[in-house]
C-alpha cells in the first residue's frame, strides 16, 4: 500500500550542522491497517510524516501509494488523498470560521471555489449526520465558530474533516498528546471507529504504549532513522515495550498505561 524504499533525508547538508535523520530507509505498510509509530523525540517520527505527506522533500529514495510514486506531487496535491491531524488540536482547523465553514472547506479540499460559494446547502444535512457520529452535539452548533469549542472537540472535528472523504491513507501525529487523559481516550475510541468504518489505512504517532497496544494493528519503533522493532501489537505487552524502550537509554518520554 504504502511503499518507502531507500530513503535518505538529511538537515543542513554540507555544514557543520548536518544531521541525517534516514539513511537507505525501507518500510512498507499494509492495506487497512492502523500501524503505531513509537521512538523518542528527534528519531526521524515527524520527518518521516512530513516527508510522506510532502511538507519535506527527500534527497534520496522514492515514495509510492497503492503503486503510484509521489514524490514529485506538492503538500496540497497529496492532501487529496492523505490525510493527517496534527498535535495542536488548533493545526486542523481555522478557528475564526464556523463549525460548517470548516467542514465546508474539508469537502471542498483541492477544489477552486469563491468564499461566496463555499457552502453548499444542499449538503448542510449529510455535514449534520456526519458530525452526529462524534456524539458531541457539534451537528447542532454549526454556525458557532470552532474557537470557542473546547480542545477534544476541536480535535474530534480535525479527525472527522480529515477521514470524511475517505483518505488512502491517514496521518496522526500524536493527535492526543495536547488533551487530558479522559479526553484523550474519548478521541482515541473515535479514531478507532472512523478508520475502522472507513478502513482506512493508518500510520499514528504515539508517546503513549497503552494506545499503541490497543489501537494498533502493528507497532513499529524508531531510533535514529531506523526500525529496531516491527511487531503486531497482539504479540507485545505494554511493559515489554518499556522495557525495550528504557533500553536505549532515553529517559522516559513513553507513557505508562494510566
Amino acid at each position: 500500500m504504502l511503499n518507502i524504499i531507500n530513503l535518505t533525508k538529511t538537515f543542513n547538508p554540507g555544514t557543520s550542522y548536518e544531521l541525517r535523520i534516514f539513511n537507505d530507509f525501507n518500510l512498507h505498510i499494509n492495506k487497512g491497517e492502523c500501524t503505531g509509530i513509537l521512538g523518542a523525540n528527534g528519531c526521524g517520527k515527524t520527518t518521516l510524516f512530513n516527508i510522506i505527506s510532502g511538507v519535506l522533500r527527500q534527497e534520496k529514495g522514492t515514495v509510492s501509494l497503492n503503486g503510484k510514486i509521489i514524490d514529485n506531487l506538492k503538500e496540497n496535491e497529496r492532501a487529496r488523498f492523505i490525510g493527517r491531524v496534527h498535535q495542536n488540536p488548533s493545526a486542523g482547523v481555522s478557528p475564526s470560521l464556523t463549525i460548517l465553514e470548516n467542514i465546508s472547506l474539508s469537502d471542498k479540499k483541492c477544489q477552486k471555489f469563491t468564499l461566496r460559494k463555499l457552502i453548499n446547502k444542499q449538503k448542510i444535512e449529510s455535514y449534520r449526520e456526519i458530525l452526529k457520529t462524534l456524539d458531541l452535539g457539534l451537528e447542532n452548533k454549526l454556525n458557532t465558530e470552532v474557537k470557542y469549542l473546547s480542545g477534544g472537540q476541536r480535535q474530534s472535528l480535525s479527525l472527522l474533516m480529515a477521514t470524511m472523504n475517505k483518505p488512502e491513507l491517514l496521518l496522526l501525529d500524536e493527535h492526543t498528546a495536547a488533551l487530558d487523559p479522559k479526553t484523550s481516550r474519548l478521541v482515541m475510541e473515535k479514531t478507532q471507529e472512523l478508520i475502522k468504518s472507513y478502513n482506512i489505512t493508518t500510520m499514528m504517532i504515539s508517546h503513549n504504549v497503552r494506545d499503541a497496544v490497543k489501537y494498533s494493528d502493528r507497532i513499529i519503533m524508531l531510533d535514529k532513522g531506523e526500525i529496531i522493532l516491527d511487531v503486531r501489537s497482539g504479540q507485545i505487552t505494554e511493559k515489554e515495550l518499556l522495557n525495550i524502550y528504557n533500553s536505549r537509554n532515553y529517559g522516559s518520554p513513553l507513557q505508562e498505561a494510566v
